[in-house]
Order: structure tokens, then sequence, then C-alpha cells
């Protein structure tokens, strides 16, 4: 029975450690099996040198399974620190976690090797695409930033700016001499003077169209250049503009006169200075004027807001600029636009205004601050000269009485340019249609300046012309509108009342409320000069041409006429009178005496009869009218008249 159990037992251990052998067999071929595919994995000199840094080379290479399990362990969960050797029992689940770990790996690297795959294959995508836009741009920078559309539009730019018809009459015959100005020497030598002192003034220029301001402006520059004393440089520019055209945007988002600040968040700001939020400063007029003449054609016309900003420059000489987005702390902003934002721009000029508004009509703070200069009307010698300079310039001849006929169709030089140049024109055409034998030379007749007034539908500027011949109830009297003076037709005629004391007196009502009340103040000082009654008369006065009157200075012309039509007395018709009458006798000073007396020598008058206090006004080597100061109406009926008379009685014939 013993015998038994003891080869049982031997049995039964043979078969545990057969089965142990096993085991460690199927454990080492395991352990092998793991460690080759790290190898596989990891690479076996990364593997040698990771055992090596982790201490498990000597474990791998060990021939206990157990070892090599720890140094498996300490491969794959990279801890040196691990020094417990596994028993059997323990390897079976070890091995199985370190196949997991092995798995997710495996699953990683898949999952990460997909991802590189993926971009890498997007890197190239990119790489591909950036290597293409650097040869479009070496291309861009080579070409230029032209293409087949752009360089055909600049070809044909290019074109039309080899087509010219011709260069504007204005430009051929404008004057570019002092010389040439005609007509306003007085005028333009005091605008010289004015912008040639050490200490130069802005200036003001009052006077009609078409009399030269622009052009005296522009010349009188170019002659302050050339004086010694003058402050203006070489260089010194000229910058023009028209008040009447001149827009602006309250907000300060577009000034050209000023300036301006283009926001980055507003359209026109530079891209560069956009995308890093900083404003552009846009320098104005005042600026490119800096040291030289800023030129305001109609600076009457001129938004009155605006103008009182430019006040603001002419006093501080500089322009201010500000913006919500400059930042002075910011290292992006350039130092030109740091220097403008804190220091201002420059703008140090001598402003000339030209307008031909009347001065009361023009911002008493901006007269304040300039001298004034009055450029005279030009009388029809000055228009007959202007048409001699223009056609020699033209190099064409003129008839006898074309420049005369030219002189009574306008009082601009301008306009008087414009009808010789169309007569020009014309003959050019005649005798391009001509058959014949041509003239060498361009000849202007009468009967050509005739064909363009007549096609312009042009009237003769002065309607009521002096004669020699006396008229009974006809008075010229003098007025002015626009720096322009003119001849006033006063007509009046009496009859004997129907009923004594029971006249009527009528009077055309388009003249205006203050030619009625000189009307009454003449009725006034008839009945004190003469001592009858108007009421006696049933009497008519008309302004022929039913004009406006605004003033009292016909008074004293409408009192001539009812003395004379009342007393029948002739009144000269080449004498013209201006005046205001008081209800005592007497001749009052009134305005724009200059330009009225101007406006008679239009009209051939020879002799203008103002009020005493009106002599200093009279233009200075006035020639080819005579001036006849009068303090009463006795003295002026007495040059009215021709030849003494009582006005207390009826005069003879």
């Amino acid at each position: 029975m013993k015998g038994i159990l003891e080869e049982y037992l031997k049995r039964k251990q043979e078969a545990t450690e057969i089965k142990d052998r096993e085991d460690v067999a199927r454990i080492t071929r395991q352990v092998k099996s793991l460690y080759g595919v790290m190898c596989e994995l990891f690479g076996t000199d990364r593997i040698v040198l990771k055992a090596s840094k982790l201490e498990a080379l000597p474990l791998l290479k060990s021939e206990d399974v157990g070892e090599r399990v720890l140094g498996l362990q300490k491969l794959i969960y990279e801890d040196p620190t691990m020094d417990q050797v596994p028993t059997m029992v323990e390897i079976p689940a070890i091995l199985e976690q370190i196949e997991e770990e092995i798995a997710d790996f495996v699953a990683r690297r898949a999952v990460e090797e997909n991802l590189e795959r993926k971009i890498a294959e997007r890197m190239q995508e990119r790489h591909e695409e950036y290597v293409q836009e650097i040869k479009m741009q070496i291309l861009r920078d080579k070409a230029g930033p032209e293409n087949a559309q752009t360089l055909k539009r600049l070809a044909i730019l290019e074109k039309m700016e080899h087509t010219k018809l011709a260069r504007s009459v204005m430009e051929v015959l404008r004057p570019r001499r002092l010389e040439e100005i005609v007509g306003q020497q007085r005028a333009v030598k005091a605008l010289i003077s004015k912008i040639a002192s050490p200490f130069p003034q802005h200036i003001l220029l009052y006077g009609p169209p078409g009399v030269g301001k622009t052009t005296a402006a522009r010349i009188a520059l170019e002659a302050a250049k050339k004086l010694r004393h003058s402050p203006f440089g070489p260089d010194a520019p000229f910058v023009e503009v028209n008040g009447a055209t001149l827009r602006w945007d309250p907000r300060e988002v577009t000034n050209p006169l000023l300036g301006s600040v283009h926001d980055p968040i507003y359209q026109g700001a530079r891209r560069d200075l956009a995308e890093t939020g900083i404003p552009e400063p846009k320098l104005g007029l005042v600026t490119d004027a800096h040291g030289g003449v800023l030129f305001i054609d109609e600076i009457g016309e001129m938004d009155p807001l605006l103008l009182n900003k430019l006040l603001k420059v002419l006093e501080d000489k500089r322009v201010e600029f500000d913006s919500s987005y400059y930042d002075p702390h910011d290292d992006n902003v350039p130092q030109y636009i740091k220097k403008i934002f804190e220091e201002g721009a420059p703008a140090d000029f001598v402003l000339i205004g030209a307008t031909t508004r009347d001065p009361a009509e023009i911002n008493p703070a901006i007269r304040s601050r300039c001298a004034e200069v009055y450029f005279d009307p030009l009388s029809p010698s000055d228009i007959k000269q202007i048409v001699h300079n223009a056609s020699e310039k033209l190099d064409v001849e003129l008839e006898p009485g074309v420049a005369d006929l030219i002189a009574e169709y306008t009082i601009e030089g301008r306009k008087a340019n414009n009808i010789l140049a169309d007569a020009y024109s014309l003959c050019l055409y005649r005798r391009e249609t001509a058959r014949g034998r041509k003239a060498k030379k361009v000849q202007v007749t009468v009967a050509d300046v005739y064909e363009v007034v007549q096609s312009a539908r042009l009237t003769p500027y002065v309607t009521v012309k002096a004669s020699d011949q006396p008229e009974v109830g006809r008075a010229l009297g003098l007025a002015v509108a626009g720096f322009v003076g003119s001849v006033l037709e006063i007509e009046a005629v009496a009859f004997p009342a129907r009923e004594q004391g029971k006249g009527t007196m009528r009077f055309n009502e388009t003249a205006g409320t203050m030619a009625r009340d000189s009307v009454f103040n003449a009725a006034s000082v008839f009945r004190r000069l003469t001592g009858e009654e108007l009421d006696n008369y049933d009497l008519h006065i008309n302004v022929v041409g039913g004009g406006n009157i605004d003033g009292p200075s016909a008074g004293a012309a409408i009192l001539l006429a009812v003395i004379s039509a009342v007393k029948d007395r002739p009144l000269r018709q080449d004498v013209a009178i201006t005046g205001e009458l008081s209800i005592q006798g007497r001749i009052k000073p009134v305005g724009g005496v200059g330009e009225k007396i101007h406006g008679a020598k239009q009209a051939g008058i020879k002799t203008v009869i103002i009020p005493r206090e009106n002599l200093p006004d009279v233009p200075v080597g006035l020639k080819g009218v005579e001036i006849i100061p009068v303090e009463t109406m006795e003295e002026a009926a007495k040059v009215a008249f021709g030849a003494p008379f009582e006005l207390g009685k009826a005069s003879s014939q």
C-alpha cells in the first residue's frame, strides 16, 4: 500500500514537473516573441539603448524567465526602479498586461501614422500652393502691377494725350506780364506793394468780373519774387481755388482747404496704416500754399463756417489735426504722422481773396484782417486796347471799327477776348470754304463781329448814350451795381391840373420805395425853390427800363427832371448827376462814386455832377470827363441847364 502511494506521488510529481517545464517553455517563447515584437516596433538598436538606460539589459540576457519578464516590464513602463522579479504564478498576468500595453502602443502608432500621413499630405498641398504663390509673386515682381488690361488702358490714355484739339483761347490771350494788364495800373501797384513788403498783408480784391483780378494776383507774385525786400522765395507757390466750389464735411472727414484725417475705419485710409489702426492726416491747400500765396476766387461765396476756420489758420499760421484713433505711445506710428498730430502742419501764407460782391456782404472778420484793393471797371478805351493786344497774339488784322464795336457789347476783358476769338474762328471758316486766292493774313471785319454778337444774341452794354442835344423833362442819373456803374434815364412830364390844387403824381412802382421817397423829397424842394405847388400839375415820373433804385442817390436827378418838365426848360444830355437830395435843397454824399463815373464815361458823358463831400472818392488821374462838385441844388441846376436862371420864375425859351 505504501509503495503504491509513493509511486503515485512520484508520477504526479513528474507530471507536475513536466507541466512546469512546458509552462516555462511556453512563457519563454512568449517572452521572446514579445521582445521580438518590441524590436520590430522600436528597432533593436533603440531597444538596446533604452534597456541600457533603464538598467534592463542584463535582465533581458538572463536565462531566468522571471528576470526577462522584469526586463520587459522596465522597457514597457520605462521605470528603472522596478526590481521585484515576478513568480511563475504572476508571470501570465504580467505578460497579459504587457501585451495590452503593446497593443495600445500599436493602436496609437497606427493612429499617429494615419495623422502623420494626412498631415504630410496637407503639408504637401500647402507647400505646393506656397511654391505657386512664390512663383506668381516672382512673376508679379518681375512684371510689376501691370497686366494685359491695364497695359491696354495705359496705351489708350497715352494715345489720348497725343490728341490735342487746341489750347483754350483764355490760355493764349491771358496776360503774362504786368504791362499787359489793361486799365488796372493803380490796383496792380497797390497789390504788389502790399504783398512784396517785408511785412506782407492779406488782401481782398474787389471788382466786377473779367477785369483781371485773378491774373493780376498771379503775376503780382512773380513780380514780388524779383524784389530785393520781398519775403517770397523763388519757389513760392501760387495755390488757386474757387470759394464757390469748396466743399467740406463738418465732421472733418474731408476738408480740401484746411486738411482732414482719414481714420483707419474709413474708406480712403492707406492700407498699411489702416491695418495697424493708425490715422492718416491729409494736408490741405493752406499747407500747399506755405511760403507763398493762397488765392481764393469768389471768396464771398465760401461757407461762413469754413471761412471762420480759415481765420483761425491765418492767426496761428498752423493747422491742428486730431483723431481719437491716434495713440502717441504706439511705436508703429510714423514720425511724420506723430509730428503732424503733436505740432500741427505749417500754413504760413499770404491770402488773396477776390470777389464781385459788395464789401458790406463780406464777413467783417476777414475784412478786418485784410487790406482791400478795388479794381476799376474797364472803360471802352481799355476794351479797345485789350482787343488790339489780343489781335497781336492771334496774329490777325482788325478792320477799322472792330475794337469800337466789341467795346459796345461788353465791359469785361475776358468777354472781349471771347468775341474776338469767335470772330477769328468765323474768318478761318470763311477762308476754308471760300474759293479763289486767299489772303496771307486773317482779317477780322466788322461784319464778322456783328455776326458773332447776333448769333450769341448779345445786346449793347451801354443803352443810354450822351447827346449834345438838350431835352425837356429828361435827366441822366447814375447808379451802381456790383462795382459797375451805369446811367439812369429819368423822364418827367407835367400837365396843368384839370382843377387847381388837385393835380396827381405818378411814379413807376418797379423803381422801389427809396426812389419813391426821392420823388417826395423832390416835390418838397421844388416848392421851396420855385414857390410853386406841384399840386397844380399832373406829373408823371418814369425811370426808363423799370430798374430798381436801391438808394437815395437819384434824388437830385429826379428833381432836375421835374423842374425841366414843369418849367419847360431843356436839360443838357451830356451831363449826369448823382447825389441824395435833402428837403432843404442840399446835395448829400452817396456811395459808389468811382464806379458811377466810370459808367458815365462809357455812356459818353462829358460832365458829372457829384456831392462836394464825395470829391475825395473821385479816381486819381481821371481823364475824359469833367467832375463838378456841388453842395446845393441851385449849383447843380446851373450846370445841368447850361445857363443860370431864376428858379422862382418861368424861363423863356
